[in-house]
């Protein structure tokens, strides 16, 4: 299937911030739990990943440190911080409001 690059942009900002809310990564290991997590269908690159990465560090929603890889390498980690937590909170609940709207399902406010 090849997904649409309106949709592949929309859920770049919720998908990082949730793989950060699972714990710091780096670039490489976020697009490979991308691929995971979708099975493959999200194709994503480096250029489309660190765009948005940088954009989330200047919005406060992510912060980024220098540290080094098991294998002695320089690695930029990155980590959700509590605002881009509550983000990632506010972006779950409008993307449930759009998959109960494709279901043809009431949307409930829990």
């Amino acid at each position: 299937m090849n997904i649409g690059k309106d949709l592949v942009a929309a859920s770049a900002t919720p998908l990082v911030l949730a793989i950060l809310s699972e714990g710091d990564s780096y670039g490489y290991a976020i697009i490979k739990r991308v691929d995971e997590l979708s099975s493959g269908e999200l194709k994503w690159t480096d250029g489309m990943l660190y765009p948005v990465l940088h954009r989330l560090e200047r919005s406060g929603y992510v912060e980024a440190k220098w540290g080094t890889s098991e294998i002695g390498r320089r690695r930029k980690y990155y980590r959700i911080t509590d605002q881009g937590s509550e983000e990632l909170a506010r972006q779950r609940r409008q993307w449930q409001v759009v998959d109960s709207t494709l279901r043809g399902t009431p949307f409930t406010r829990s």
